[in-house]
């Protein structure tokens, strides 16, 4: 038989389990994950070779995604996320458009539905879309990417061919042996800056990005070779924007590289390790430990900067796989060591001869290849002169007058002076 207190420790009861529900529902809906996912970051990458849409959240998400061509409108890429709402990070996307991207004119986001948020991209011109999702790793979550590339993308031999390089290039480097006369053609450089985009590389302990440092080292490797009327240079990226490893080795290949030089600065479990070294390709197995962990960590550059496994084109990737040749390495062994022995006289070296690893970068079959790790970042010392502009210049300076003691001793061979 209920009493008085009963009653009123039942209805306290029904009054606490009512006033704690309510809490968690207010709870989830302040933080926009009650009936579907949360956004971490929106963000978008604008360059030159393609644009880049991310969409960073919490759990997967469901897509659908079409193309508008109406001949009385601008072209329009469309992108239905189910489970999504439409919130404030959402929004943010419309904002992030600037008046100088290459593809897209601007974003617009809305509820198509319920739970069923729409994004409406206008274009500047067509494009191929490819949208894809990502499953977390490193410092992601769940990523849907949209790369919209264009329909009828820049020729790279030709933007070469018409250069010259942006203007402020230093004077000339001293010091540097010269391009034998015998030579009749100009020499092709490809330079390659490490990571880049949605792949930030190695971060220091003071939050220096190794994908910002190897672009400004590229820079200014490639303003230096500018001034040499025997060189020209093309480069892999010019900018904060992700590029697939088996694409830096086509770009290498469509401007005719006579050599590719891919640019890091990496980390290492102790702070305390330092020092300068050159990778090139091995064809049976990396020469140390350390050169195996290296190639392991650069090759995952593709899993973290995130590239669309359905789109890969299977020819390209079974010929830089397997037809690397021993004629390759045997001249990507030479730059390297020409290249190493000038880092040198700057910096300690961390290995005193040129490392061999499987590289996915060093893959070109037909191009000498070498992969620098100009510091260790996560070395709080090399960190600091890695940030000095006047270290960046020697550092460039080297790597220059390393290309050029390999060219003096081994002309490029002869063909075609258009190209």
């Amino acid at each position: 038989m209920s009493t008085a207190g009963d009653g009123e420790n039942a209805g306290g009861r029904r009054r606490f389990i009512t006033a704690g529900a309510t809490t968690f529902v207010l709870a989830l809906t302040h933080h926009e994950i009650a009936f579907g996912a949360s956004l971490v970051a929106v963000r978008l990458w604008p360059a030159g070779d393609y644009t880049r849409v991310t969409l960073e959240h919490d759990v997967p998400l469901k897509f659908e995604h079409f193309m508008v061509r109406d001949p009385s409108a601008p072209f329009r890429l469309v992108v239905d996320i189910d489970g999504l709402d439409l919130t404030p990070t959402l929004k943010e996307l419309v904002g992030k458009v600037e008046a100088n991207d290459p593809y897209i004119s601007l974003i617009r986001v809305g509820q198509n539905r319920p739970k069923v948020a729409r994004l409406v991209i206008e274009l500047k011109e067509d494009i191929k879309p490819q949208v894809f999702a990502l499953e977390p790793i490193g410092p992601y979550q769940h990523r849907l990417v949209m790369d919209l590339h264009p329909v009828n993308p820049p020729d790279p031999l030709l933007a070469l061919l018409r250069g010259p390089a942006r203007p402020g290039a230093p004077p000339p480097t001293t010091n540097v042996p010269k391009v034998p006369s015998e030579v009749q053609r100009i020499i092709t450089v490809a330079i390659d800056p490490g990571h880049g985009g949605e792949d930030p590389g190695a971060v220091g302990h003071g939050g220096t990005y190794e994908k910002m440092v190897t672009l400004e080292i590229g820079h200014r490797l490639r303003n230096m070779i500018a001034t040499d009327p025997t060189m020209r240079v093309a480069m892999t990226r010019d900018g904060d924007y992700f590029v697939p490893l088996r694409t830096r080795v086509a770009k290498a290949r469509a401007v005719h590289a006579d050599l590719l030089v891919s640019i890091h600065a990496d980390a290492w479990i102790k702070p305390d390790a330092r020092g300068s070294s050159v990778f090139a390709l091995s064809e049976n197995g990396a020469s140390s430990s350390a050169a195996a962990y290296m190639a392991r960590k650069e090759n995952d550059a593709d899993r973290v900067g995130g590239i669309n496994v359905a789109s890969k084109d299977r020819q390209l990737q079974r010929m830089l796989l397997d037809l690397s040749t021993t004629a390759q390495i045997n001249d990507s062994l030479k730059l390297g060591n020409s290249v190493l022995r000038e880092l040198e006289r700057i910096n300690r070296l961390h290995k005193p001869r040129v490392e061999q690893a499987g590289f996915a970068v060093l893959k070109a079959p037909d191009i000498p290849s070498i992969l620098i790790e100009t510091a260790f970042i996560s070395n709080p010392e090399e960190e600091k002169r890695l940030r000095d502009d006047e270290y960046q210049d020697q550092l460039a300076r080297a790597i220059l007058a390393g290309i050029k003691r390999y060219f003096a001793k081994n002309p490029p061979l002869a063909r075609n002076p258009l190209i």
